[in-house]
């Protein structure tokens, strides 16, 4: 760990055994995860490292949940009223095979419950998520004949990727490149990203879960899912008529494969406003999760925009990081 890390994880420690026990109590946290990986190295790296985390990482972040939290699932969190030790509950976020592949054997072994919220176009299809697709062919095969069609899609949109991430290699740096070069991304249209998701090779992207999965992680009990969109697509950007096609998609898709689906939405971004608020309400959610960081209050906080605490492989591997996370949320 750095000096600043270390610093981070003093003042969290410090703030869970002191003040924080009595304001987590008061108030409620929920984890924001998204893939759990079998190699921590290849979590580590900082193009994954926000969203990703190692399996080791994460056994030991949820021995340290137990330790510190009761453990509860999100229906429970929101809806039921807490006891003398701080709550938390654990969701991930758009429907990756490892959540059932490499989460679920610990969530399982250590009795902690979760919600995933899945993007449903994706479940099933064997398409990837633009971010990884692109993400893991620029980082896996960048000069071989697979590639190609990716590189020519981008050269044509004046997008060629910088020469380094050309260049095989594993390095910190290199990932540091491309996770920049991924940010610069972002803001082409949705079916632009799509698109070029869809020229990468199959091999290259992470697979979502299919339908068999969800219904084998549902019937355990210990696994909940609901809506995070269809198409991944960042909701504001959407006209009325899509955004609202959108969200009937994904709420379809959970009515029809599972038994019991949350009546809980979660954004697939962090830029939603009133209308897009209106237009889940008009499905009958009572409740949606944001990416702003913070605590959910017994007061205070908008049902529709809930906030959520991110968990990066750091903060999993050093939980200290993730109390610090808590403070700043508390101050939020």
């Amino acid at each position: 760990m750095t000096f600043k890390q270390s610093f981070k994880c003093l003042l969290g420690h410090l703030y869970l055994h002191s003040l924080g026990r009595a304001r987590l109590s008061d108030a409620a946290v929920v984890l924001m995860l998204h893939r759990v990986l079998p190699d921590s190295a290849a979590a580590r790296l900082p193009h994954r490292a926000p969203l990703c985390v190692g399996q080791t990482q994460f056994e030991h972040l949820l021995r340290w949940l137990r330790r510190h939290f009761d453990c509860v699932s999100m229906p429970h969190l929101l809806e039921l009223p807490g006891g003398d030790r701080p709550r938390v509950a654990l969701t991930f976020d758009d429907g990756w095979r490892d959540n059932a592949e490499v989460a679920y054997p610990l969530l399982e072994r250590y009795q902690v419950p979760a919600s995933i919220f899945l993007s449903t176009d994706f479940i099933g299809s064997g398409q990837g998520f633009w971010w990884e697709s692109i993400g893991e062919t620029l980082w896996q095969q960048p000069d071989s004949a697979a590639a190609q069609p990716l590189l020519m899609q981008l050269r044509a949109q004046a997008l060629a990727p910088p020469a380094e991430l050309l260049q095989p290699g594993n390095s910190h740096a290199r990932s540091r490149a491309l996770g920049a070069y991924l940010q610069r991304l972002k803001g082409l249209p949705p079916a632009s990203l799509q698109a070029l998701a869809d020229s990468c090779p199959s091999a290259s992207a992470p697979h979502s879960l299919d339908w068999a999965q969800v219904r084998r992680l549902e019937r355990s009990g210990l696994v909940r899912f609901g809506p995070h969109g269809a198409s991944h697509s960042i909701l504001t950007r959407l006209d009325r008529t899509a955004l609202r096609d959108d969200l009937q998609r994904s709420h379809q898709a959970l009515q029809a494969h599972c038994q019991a689906p949350l009546g809980i939405y979660c954004y697939p971004n962090g830029d939603h406003d009133p209308e897009v608020r209106a237009a889940v309400a008009e499905l009958g959610y009572h409740y949606a999760l944001s990416t702003r960081c913070g605590l959910i209050e017994a007061d205070g906080n908008p049902r529709l925009a809930l906030p959520r605490i991110d968990v990066s492989h750091a903060s999993a591997a050093h939980p200290g990081l993730l109390a610090w996370r808590l403070l700043q949320g508390a101050r939020a």
